[in-house]
């Protein structure tokens, strides 16, 4: 059966994409996010994932207001990016793992998710920006399965259930019949609020009691309704979403302990508070 390796959690803030194309890493406002990466770039070249599994949130490219599903997967063999006006270079396509994303979507229906399946899929810079910002060196080397979770349009779907759906992917990663390894991302966050009359919130106490929950009490942000995490987090800052399905699915099987590999944050970029973790799973 396939190894579910760990996660990692990463901001996906557009500006990134125009520092990276730009050379920008070492200019002292972006030093402190990018410095960062090496410690999980080493262990990403130890484990060496085939797969990455990667929840993410949809800004438009390929849903829209009028068609927001709250969670879809990706079945396609191909994934593309196309430009989404934040001036950052379109990156050529990524290689879809198809046999596993239909694995995952028999396994959630089965498990009660009525999930919008995809065999064509645009992939905005929540997807694309964490590829680069884990594999920057040449084309992308893993294979992805991407899962869309609705932070857009309300309603959005409850802390508890993003859990659910994260523990039901990790659960089906370890029963897919494939030596490949897997990588569990979660794109997105943290605090930022980008409209409104609290533009510009940051919650740093939140952001690293989060941060802390999701190493030893994964479940911490599920007592939570969605109107508190906004009101705690922003706006935008419900991208958390993310990381927490990303954290839940390495809850499943007999050994659902981790390891924390590293961690980073950083405030502000862009008006985010932007962080970093990669989390091993014991056994692996």
């Amino acid at each position: 059966m396939a190894k579910l390796i760990g996660c990692v959690g990463t901001s996906h803030i557009p500006a990134i994409g125009g520092a990276i194309h730009k050379g920008l890493q070492q200019e002292p406002y972006w030093k402190p996010f990018f410095d960062g990466f090496p410690p999980v770039h080493a262990w990403l070249a130890q484990k060496r994932p085939d797969v990455a599994v990667i929840f993410y949130n949809d800004h438009g490219l390929n849903f829209f207001l009028d068609k927001m599903p709250t969670f879809a997967i990706g079945a396609a063999a191909q994934y593309n990016n196309a430009d989404e006006g934040w001036g950052i270079p379109t990156l050529p396509p990524f290689q879809g793992e198809v046999d596993l994303s239909w694995h995952i979507v028999n396994a959630l229906i089965d498990k009660d998710f009525d999930v919008v399946t995809c065999q064509e899929m645009l992939v905005d810079h929540s997807c694309t920006l964490p590829l680069k910002l884990l594999w920057p060196q040449g084309p992308c080397p893993v294979t992805v399965v991407p899962i869309c979770i609705n932070t857009v349009q309300f309603p959005l779907p409850k802390a508890s259930r993003v859990y659910a759906l994260g523990k039901a992917v990790g659960e089906a990663i370890a029963s897919w019949d494939s030596s490949k390894t897997v990588a569990v991302i979660g794109s997105g966050g943290l605090s930022h609020q980008l409209d409104g009359e609290r533009a510009g919130h940051i919650n740093k106490e939140f952001d690293l009691q989060f941060l802390e929950s999701l190493n030893s009490n994964p479940e911490w942000a599920t007592q939570f309704s969605i109107h508190e995490l906004v009101e705690k987090a922003g706006t935008q800052g419900i991208e958390l979403l993310m990381w927490l399905a990303m954290r839940a699915a390495l809850t499943s099987g007999p050994q659902p302990g981790v390891r924390k590999v590293h961690s980073n944050y950083h405030i502000p970029i862009s008006n985010t508070a932007t962080g970093l973790l990669a989390l091993e799973k014991t056994g692996t």
